[in-house]
């Protein structure tokens, strides 16, 4: 069940990538676990400031959360939105919430720059150009620094 009650969900599911790789985050850096949710930031160097709000109960769709839930989460979202949007400058922040190849919640938050290999088609689609020099290396601040100001303004929400 969710923190707030809701009968829709379960604690976990066998066979779901998300509910069993808790531990490490599924796919990526672990950057801050809260009760409710945690975020990582997937290994990609393509898309280097990309983060991944995961619900850490098995949920499927947004909708089956509580309210209060719905709000807490969104304000994860929407926090990582605004750290991404302050350090970086980026053209755009991308926020999907797809599901259709793993069906736990969670949320994709990308900042896109016009310099991307993608830009401004989603980066799920065929790469639009090469960039040199990478795109970790054209990031306004470190990983790391992103990584800590992601956490410090997550930390408050937790």
């Amino acid at each position: 069940m969710t923190s707030s009650g809701s009968a829709l969900t379960r604690r976990s599911v066998a066979g779901c990538e998300l509910c069993e790789h808790d531990g490490q985050g599924a796919g990526g850096a672990l950057v801050l676990r809260g009760p409710d949710w945690r975020v990582i930031r997937p290994v990609d160097a393509a898309f280097p400031a990309f983060y991944r709000l995961i619900w850490n109960e098995h949920v499927a769709e947004f909708g089956d959360l509580a309210e209060p839930d719905r709000v807490r989460c969104m304000n994860a979202v929407c926090a990582i939105e605004r750290v991404l949007r302050d350090a970086l400058a980026p053209a755009k922040v991308n926020i999907a919430s797809l599901g259709n190849v793993v069906p736990h919640l969670h949320w994709h938050v990308i900042a896109r720059f016009d310099w991307d290999s993608h830009f401004p088609a989603p980066i799920w689609a065929s790469a639009q150009r090469e960039v040199h020099p990478d795109a970790r290396s054209r990031l306004k601040v470190s990983l790391q620094a992103l990584d800590e100001h992601v956490s410090v303004a997550l930390r408050r929400l937790v």
